[in-house]
């Protein structure tokens, strides 16, 4: 957003302010601002007439044309020369072989073209297709060599929020199982079975009547890793076609995962990061059943 700010100096209606302050924009210009993007003294206001005062301060917000743009499908939290932080929406694809699927990549690819930046998005890593939250993605393969080269020292900090079915005991905890890919879906072992490590920290921060609001921090990032790891535990998440409960009665439409802080060391200019988003509504609703 681009921000104009002005000191009233003498009493006067809001219109014929702003006409006065921007003599290059025509009075209908004027009237389609003031209907959502004017401020008086930090209160949007709309009134043609409002009586200002001297002293007061009128601000006009306005999009730039790369705001314009923004997608609307993922929200564009952080953007530079070389990357993208984005809070990805539940239900969408974060990559596909099939180009004709509506995905992160696709989507920010179309971002980066109508804004004509000359790069494409790379993906550093994923989330599945109904978790929600923050995801990292590259405008360069360099970049995203770096993520790769050294992952666990660059991204320092990353977390997710669930709501799992049930009390879980204890309610604070390591879960650590070696998992692999089935046919359908990942398998997990409590003994090293050939497959790959995955270690999942827990602690339960809210409990309801019927389920459990859930932090918790990867050691790893393994396919589906807390929704295997939290079946283990026999409380899986809400709303989890492939790991929870079949019979699910949930009042939910989807999935109750979120991956709400992601913390890291940017690859290019060696600037720590932070970004966390609220726990979705849905999550908070149910904890109040």
């Amino acid at each position: 957003m681009k921000k104009q700010e002005y000191t009233v100096v003498e009493a006067q209606e809001l219109l014929e302010f702003l006409i006065a302050q921007m003599p290059d924009t025509s009075r209908t210009k004027v009237k389609e601002l003031l209907a959502r993007n004017v401020y008086v003294d930090g209160r949007r206001t709309s009134q043609f007439n409002f009586p200002l005062q001297p002293g007061q301060r009128v601000s006009i917000e306005r999009a730039s044309f790369q705001d314009r743009l923004r997608p609307r499908d993922l929200d564009i939290v952080f953007e530079d020369q070389h990357l993208l932080v984005v809070n990805k929406h539940e239900g969408l694809l974060s990559n596909s072989r099939n180009p004709k699927d509506k995905t992160v990549i696709t989507i920010l690819n179309q971002y980066l073209d109508a804004t004509r930046q000359r790069c494409h998005a790379h993906i550093v890593h994923r989330l599945d297709r109904d978790t929600s939250g923050l995801m990292v993605v590259s405008k360069s393969k360099e970049v995203s060599q770096r993520f790769e080269e050294d992952w666990k020292s660059t991204v320092y900090d990353r977390r997710y929020v669930a709501v799992a079915w049930g009390h879980i005991e204890p309610p604070k905890g390591e879960i650590r199982s070696w998992l692999t890919d089935g046919e359908y879906c990942v398998l997990s072992s409590p003994t090293d079975n050939g497959g790959k490590l995955a270690v999942t920290h827990y602690e339960v921060t809210q409990t309801s009547r019927r389920y459990s609001l859930v932090d918790l921090k990867l050691d790893t990032g393994r396919r589906n890793q807390i929704r295997v790891h939290l079946r283990e535990l026999k409380h899986p998440v809400v709303h989890d076609p492939m790991y929870g409960y079949k019979d699910d009665i949930s009042p939910v439409s989807r999935l109750c995962l979120h991956a709400y802080r992601l913390c890291f060391r940017h690859p290019v200019t060696g600037r720590r990061l932070q970004f966390e988003t609220p726990v979705p509504a849905p999550f908070l609703k149910l904890m109040e059943l």
